[in-house]
């Protein structure tokens, strides 16, 4: 009987094992799939001169900050999660709160600079060209970057404050708690809001227009109903992803409760998952990046002479 019962200790302790294993690697390959999907973007937009326009300059800059956020945020969340950065702290904590901030800040200020580049294209599409030219593509996004960096540092210095006085800074307490998700969360989300629902009602006026004159009935509906899925998608999948813990933390402020580490920690890996996300949004949904992926992904751009290709 007692080789069965040690057995039975053994198939025991190996599933707690088994479990931590696979936890422990799961943010890994989040983080590989992410750095991998928008690697293509990259790799795509900068090699093919078809892709070299202002809309694809908008949507490399949301792969660099979604690449940097599976390249360096997952790691030192994974290695250093808010459990342990609220009881020891250090350096360490301090930079990866700042490169998280700055990070997930850039990815939600790109995504609204592709939103208003698209409103231009939709809505005032002879003005387009003229408006939306290289050197205001590269103001957006050095504002943004250069925003989101602001703000990060902004805010751990707040809260490293708000560490030291407590409930004595109030300031402090109202940049980190209030104002911190109003300007890298709230405002961006409701111009997005604003700017998509402009698009959605432009798209159908010019759709029911195009009816009246050439296309049936079943054609439009196409189109609409096309228009629609793409902005339900775009919209939907960033506040799945972002809304909740933004949402929660105000929530907290204003009613001071406590909340275990581990529910802000998973609210914290859900937005993150958005930038696992957006290379599909974004890229996997026009014909084009396809084609570009490919020929990135057979190896065939190493042979030269691609570059100058038709994407369809």
């Amino acid at each position: 009987m007692a080789p069965e019962g040690n057995k039975t200790e053994v198939m025991i302790s190996c599933q707690p094992y088994v479990s931590c294993v696979l936890l422990r690697i799961f943010p890994y390959l989040i983080g590989v799939v992410i750095i991998c999907g928008n690697l293509l973007i990259i790799m795509s937009v900068i090699y093919f001169k078809q892709l070299h326009t202002p809309t694809n300059y908008l949507i490399l800059s949301l792969a660099v900050s979604d690449l940097l956020i599976g390249l360096l945020i997952i790691p030192l969340n994974a290695e250093f999660n808010m459990d342990y950065c609220r009881t020891h702290g250090g350096l360490v904590c301090i930079a990866q709160q700042c490169i998280r901030v700055t990070l997930t800040t850039a990815s939600i200020l790109n995504l609204m600079c592709i939103s208003i580049d698209r409103y231009y294209a939709v809505c005032k599409p002879l003005v387009y060209k003229t408006t939306i030219t290289l050197n205001v593509v590269v103001f957006m996004i050095l504002l943004s970057w250069s925003s989101s960096f602001l703000l990060s540092i902004g805010f751990v210095v707040a809260e490293i404050n708000y560490a030291k006085c407590g409930e004595k800074c109030y300031i402090d307490v109202f940049i980190a708690n209030v104002s911190g998700p109003n300007f890298t969360f709230f405002l961006p989300t409701i111009i997005m809001l604003c700017i998509y629902a402009k698009i959605f009602f432009v798209a159908q006026k010019q759709a029911r227009s195009i009816q009246n004159r050439t296309y049936p009935n079943r054609t439009v509906r196409k189109t609409e109903g096309k228009a629609t899925k793409t902005l339900v998608i775009i919209m939907g999948a960033f506040l799945i992803c972002c809304s909740p813990l933004f949402i929660f933390l105000m929530i907290l402020f204003i009613n001071k409760v406590s909340v275990s580490v581990e529910v802000i920690d998973f609210l914290s890996w859900l937005i993150m998952s958005n930038s696992l996300l957006n290379p599909f949004i974004y890229a996997f949904f026009y014909s084009w990046y396809r084609s570009a992926f490919k020929i990135v992904i057979s190896g065939k751009m190493s042979l030269g002479h691609f570059s100058h290709i038709r994407l369809e």
